[in-house]
């Protein structure tokens, strides 16, 4: 992968993704076939969620079993749309950061996901050393990606109709940042940082527009959530949803400890009205509209 010790960003500022791909993209299928998985993956409970790539909350209101849920996006305007359709609530928490630079503590969260997004990066393996620096020990961390190795993509290869082999373990990158992943490579990158799998889910095995407009919604659903459950034994769809927990003796966050700056990576951050302020480096960063932003730091 990626060795750039600052790999590019997919930026979604000033996207209308959830509108334009979801609500108007004729993917409820996809919707509601994600659903399906996340509710049989995630714990019954937990105190803190880190949803990385949040966008506009789509997924949000499912992690119901949570205290608190921090909603991070490189993307304001993803966070400001999320903000819209959740409230003001103190249970939700929006931060605007690179998920390569967290701004959290080590150890903070019992439970984190990472949906649609594993696709978009070009160093996958240290996005996930990221996440599992900040998670707690026992944590359960949830991931999907794109999978390289699907049945359609197998077809077109044997028939030879497309140049790159979905078989071989490296990522492809078909349009720019736009990743296909290999199972057995994914699965090396969450043990090699520090993550046990521990049940695998196929999901949306029936994306074919030509199905979608021929079945019912519900009906693909339902077939699908039966498909999901041999998510152990092979993957062949387009959807991989992996369940992990983060293990090995690491830190666990202090009481009261949160936020950390990406600058110098201390826990000094003071918060004020409208910034929060680094008290080592006295790097400052923007707090606007209920956003914490760590993508830029205001000019000193």
């Amino acid at each position: 992968m990626n060795s750039d010790p600052h790999p590019p960003v997919c930026d979604y500022e000033g996207s209308t993704y959830q509108t334009e791909f979801w609500e108007k993209g004729g993917r409820d299928y996809e919707d509601r076939a994600e659903a399906v998985a996340l509710k049989r993956l995630l714990p019954s409970r937990g105190d803190l969620l880190l949803e990385l790539g949040a966008g506009a909350g789509r997924n949000t209101t499912r992690y119901e079993g949570y205290q608190r849920v921090v909603l991070l996006d490189y993307s304001t305007t993803q966070l400001q749309q999320a903000r819209a359709r959740l409230g003001n609530s103190p249970r939700y928490i929006y931060v605007a950061a690179d998920v390569y630079r967290l701004p959290f503590v080590d150890g903070l969260f019992d439970g984190a996901t990472l949906i649609r997004v594993l696709h978009h990066l070009a160093d996958g393996q240290a996005a996930l050393q990221q996440i599992r620096q900040v998670m707690r020990p026992g944590g359960t961390f949830i991931l999907e990606f794109a999978n390289k190795q699907n049945v359609k993509a197998i077809a077109r290869y044997l028939l030879r109709r497309q140049p790159w082999n979905p078989f071989s373990p490296e990522p492809i990158e078909f349009v720019e940042l736009n990743y296909n992943f290999h199972p057995a490579t994914t699965r090396t990158w969450l043990q090699q940082t520090g993550f046990a799998i521990q049940r695998q889910l196929t999901v949306s095995h029936f994306r074919i527009w030509m199905l979608k407009r021929l079945l019912p919604t519900g009906l693909l659903v339902s077939l699908d959530s039966l498909a999901q459950l041999t998510g152990n034994w092979w993957q062949f769809s387009p959807s991989v949803f992996v369940r992990t927990q983060a293990v090995g003796n690491t830190p666990v966050a202090s009481p009261g400890a949160f936020f950390k700056c990406p600058s110098c990576g201390r826990a000094t951050l003071t918060e004020e009205p409208s910034r929060m302020v680094c008290q080592e480096c006295q790097t400052a960063w923007p707090v606007q509209d209920g956003i914490y932003n760590f993508k830029q730091p205001l000019p000193l």
